[in-house]
């Protein structure tokens, strides 16, 4: 079936710019923080994913377009593109694999000259910040990559913006989390030397205001800014102050000068829910000093009047949100391996070969919405209703093999939403009161889903009806199946006995 570029719907009403913004990465952790802020000030804002479906649970949905799109794909970009004004660029290939500066140096040729194509009169590209006086070839691959980026994004003569930051603090953000968990967990840490890096954090709301305003940067803004708050620290003394933050004991930080980049994010990878391969570039990036060596994104875009924000007090209002369940999004809204063209479980005859499945259905005296608060509040601190020790085995497993494992949680506690990342899956459908459908993000020979479905029974209280689906990838596939066969009835069945028995307990 061939579905429009652009939605059919349309966003005529007046708006006080009447300007149109399209913004790259909606999906993901900045962007879909900037839409809502865009949308403030008073600009028609059209986003641009690989699967618009993912943002149909925003609660800014109804305000703004949707184009199907993908960045590597520049037959894709053109009618997304048609009557933009200013272009967002918020996307990167960021612990996607070995290839990923190729990947980035395609995509950002791509959308340059499709903007130029388009008549875009501004580019917005949020950056990473680059060290002084170090070569370009010295640098960490992903901060080189970004440069380059940087430099396509202005090749064809549209005026570009690029901002660079460099760790970003604001709940849910990467940089945050890995800083969060290693203070968090480890009272004892022995580190690797870039604990001494000196380093210009920027609180997350800073990075959205200039984002905000480079919209109406004027045409020679056509460069680099250095962006950052107003506060220069180590990362020994960034985990020190967020400890006095959180009301945690002083840490104890021992450097040494052994770890290199790789071992270091293995160790992050196993601290922290911030995986191996995500883990890699960030350490790589503290190598070097960053430290902001200019501020002449002041002349267009001033500083608040209270200033920019500090350290502490970023700390302190992401701290804030995590504990009123306020996450808007995470770093790891953005990571899905599945392609939209992916075989789903619900395809007729199902179009991608074999499909194994577990089935098991309980008939629960209960009322179907009591059963449903139980089947949204899977995962995260709530566990997964059986054998805890075993989901902790194999989550462990699968962070030793490189995948993300158990513990990216819950973006809300209560709530969910197509895209949120689920410990180690994905929410790809949710049919509230009904359907809730998991795709499998740990490492696998094949693709993997979850459904639970709550249903009204015939003659009162519900059918709770659930699925493990599994389509094998080649020998290894079917091997991983029936090896785990025997295991299925402990944890699955156990899973819908103590759903179906939890969702009988008062609410």
């Amino acid at each position: 079936m061939n579905e429009p570029t652009v939605d059919d719907r349309t966003l005529d009403e007046p708006t006080p710019t009447g300007l149109r913004c399209l913004v790259t990465g909606a999906t993901g952790y900045i962007g879909g923080r900037l839409v809502p802020e865009l949308l403030a000030a008073g600009y028609r804002v059209r986003c641009l994913a690989r699967d618009p479906g993912r943002l149909r649970d925003q609660p800014w949905r109804a305000e703004v377009e949707a184009a199907a799109g993908d960045v590597t794909r520049p037959d894709t970009l053109d009618g997304a593109l048609d009557g933009v004004d200013i272009a967002y660029y918020l996307v990167h290939s960021l612990g996607t694999g070995a290839d990923f500066e190729d990947t980035d140096r395609r995509a950002a040729r791509a959308f340059a000259r499709a903007a130029a194509s388009a008549g875009v009169t501004r580019i917005v590209y949020l950056s990473g910040l680059l060290p002084a006086g170090v070569p370009e070839a010295a640098l960490s691959p992903h901060l080189r990559s970004r440069a380059e980026v940087g430099r396509l994004l202005r090749s064809t003569g549209v005026p570009t913006a690029e901002l660079r930051a460099a760790v970003i603090i604001g709940s849910g953000s990467a940089s945050f989390e890995m800083l969060r968990y290693l203070t968090e967990r480890l009272p004892v840490m022995v580190t690797p030397r870039w604990v001494d890096t000196r380093i210009q954090p920027v609180a997350v709301r800073d990075v959205l205001a200039y984002l905000v305003g480079a919209a109406a940067l004027p045409p020679e803004a056509d460069r680099p800014f250095d962006i950052g708050g107003p506060d220069v620290l180590t990362y020994r003394l960034m985990m020190r102050r967020y400890a006095r933050a959180a009301d945690l004991p002083r840490r104890l930080i021992v450097p040494v000068p052994v770890l290199s980049p790789a071992l270091s994010s293995l160790w992050v990878g196993l601290v922290t829910p911030v995986p191996g391969p995500l883990a890699r570039p960030l350490v790589e990036s503290l190598r070097h000093e960053v430290v902001c060596r200019e501020h002449d994104i002041a002349r267009w875009i001033p500083d608040p009047p209270a200033g920019l924000t500090g350290f502490d007090r970023a700390v302190e209002l992401a701290l804030h949100r995590i504990r009123d369940a306020q996450v808007t999004t995470r770093w790891s809204s953005a990571s899905l391996p599945g392609a939209p063209s992916d075989p789903l479980p619900t395809d007729p005859d199902w179009a991608g070969g074999s499909l194994y499945q577990d089935l098991r259905e309980r008939r629960v005296d209960a009322e179907p919405a009591a059963v449903w608060r139980v089947v949204e509040g899977i995962g995260g601190d709530n566990g997964w209703y059986s054998l805890p020790l075993a989901w902790s085995l194999r989550g462990t497993l699968d962070r030793l093999a490189g995948g993300v494992g158990l513990r990216r949680g819950r973006r809300d506690r209560h709530r969910l939403r197509v895209g949120d990342a689920l410990d180690f899956w994905r929410v790809e459908e949710i049919e509230p009161g009904r359907l809730l459908r998991l795709r499998a993000e740990m490492r696998l020979p094949g693709l993997a889903w979850l459904e639970l479905r709550v249903a009204p029974g015939r003659d009162g209280g519900t059918l709770y009806r659930q699925r493990a689906l599994f389509h094998p990838h080649g020998l290894a596939g079917h091997a991983y199946w029936w090896s785990m066969a025997p295991f299925h009835g402990l944890v699955f069945g156990a899973m819908a006995r103590n759903i179906t028995d939890r969702a009988r307990r008062p609410a």
